[in-house]
């Protein structure tokens, strides 16, 4: 590189200090540029990429620790052979009525269940003398169904120690079975006694069923879905005999006295002719109502009517012999030919004309705008 300061001066006129500083500059940057292969291959970075975010930081230096391990730990000596054995510790006995748990069991404190509410008043009156009613837990369904203090109705004790059994067993709530109990204590088993045999089955028809009204999608909870409704069928005999309570066969004397004993007692029945879902069965709850409002809707329906025979009915013995019947036919006198031919000229002058057929005149039909 060619440089002077006589050069230096007449490109940067700015005097001799002025040439003498741009000199030592050149200087200064020729000596830090490096030569040769190496230099090539290495690029500087720009001076300053660190303040930018160009250059990326360099990593720090691990810090090696200056305490050294040791290189093994030294074991403890086995123990000799002719050593005497170690006692081994007895556990402490225990008391006489501790509970034992067996081992891996949580501590008594979290293992002891909570206690059983106690029972309420109608499962205390509800006793082996009146039902076969065990209780059964309480049921917490979707959409509220279920309820609480549940049993299970498998059968009604009569006052004379019969059973009269519900099939199948029924669930329900203790007032609705205690309910039904009595019902069939008090008024169905002196209706049955006099109708010449006892009562033995109740026939069940559905009790407890998590569903809306009538099954029909989106209706309100049914009573059957809160163990509160009982579907009854039919009552059958110790002598084999059945009871429908929706057979018009069934005299209407019989069915009227279910009808009223079940509607003082029930606060809804629904049978027959109440809206169509309850034409084989009677729906029978204890739904409470504003009031106290109570719903009977049954119709005791009387015998269906017999129906005429096909066949023609028999000739009545009075009736006159059929060839009687055919002599009166032959004499009655022969009407005139209807085919509109002439008659004969005797005939014709002997005969009086008949007068002209008159049809009736036809009324004129109102016609109207309505089709």
């Amino acid at each position: 590189m060619k440089f002077s300061a006589e050069r230096a001066a007449r490109k940067w006129p700015c005097g001799r200090t002025g040439a003498a500083m741009a000199t030592a500059a050149v200087v200064l940057l020729s000596v830090g540029v490096p030569s040769g292969p190496a230099a090539a291959r290495r690029v500087e970075p720009f001076p300053w990429g660190s303040l930018f975010g160009v250059n990326k930081p360099r990593p720090r230096k691990s810090v090696r620790s200056t305490v050294l391990l040791p290189v093994s730990v030294p074991l403890p000596k086995p123990r000799p052979a002719e050593a005497p054995a170690r006692p081994v510790a007895e556990k402490p006995p225990l008391a006489p009525n501790a509970p034992t748990s067996p081992p891996g069991d949580k501590p008594a404190e979290q293992a002891t269940a909570p206690a059983p509410p106690p029972p309420s008043a109608c499962r205390l009156a509800l006793t082996e003398a009146i039902a076969i009613a065990p209780s059964i837990p309480d049921i917490h369904g979707a959409g509220g169904c279920g309820g609480e203090d549940l049993v299970r109705l498998e059968a009604v004790v009569l006052p004379d120690k019969r059973q009269v059994a519900l099939k199948p067993a029924a669930t329900l709530r203790c007032a609705m079975a205690s309910e039904i109990a009595d019902w069939v204590r008090t008024d169905i088993a002196p209706l049955t006694t006099s109708l010449g045999s006892a009562i033995s089955v109740l026939d069940n028809f559905d009790s407890f069923e998590c569903r809306g009204r009538n099954r029909v999608v989106g209706a309100p909870l049914s009573e059957h879905g809160r163990a509160n409704a009982l579907d009854v069928r039919a009552f059958k005999l110790a002598n084999g005999q059945s009871i429908s309570l929706t057979d018009r066969n069934v005299p209407r004397e019989v069915r009227e006295n279910v009808l009223h004993s079940v509607c003082e007692r029930f606060t809804t029945v629904l049978g027959p002719g109440s809206d169509g879902y309850h034409e084989d069965h009677i729906h029978l709850d204890l739904m409470q109502r504003h009031n106290n409002y109570k719903i009977c809707q049954w119709y005791v329906w009387d015998a269906m009517p017999q129906i005429a025979p096909l066949l023609p009915v028999e000739r009545p013995e009075e009736a006159p012999p059929r060839e009687v019947a055919a002599k009166s036919d032959a004499a009655k006198p022969e009407r005139p030919p209807s085919d509109g031919g002439k008659p004969d000229a005797a005939k014709s002058d002997s005969a009086a004309p008949e007068p002209p057929a008159t049809k009736p005149a036809k009324k004129k039909r109102r016609q109207t705008g309505a089709f």
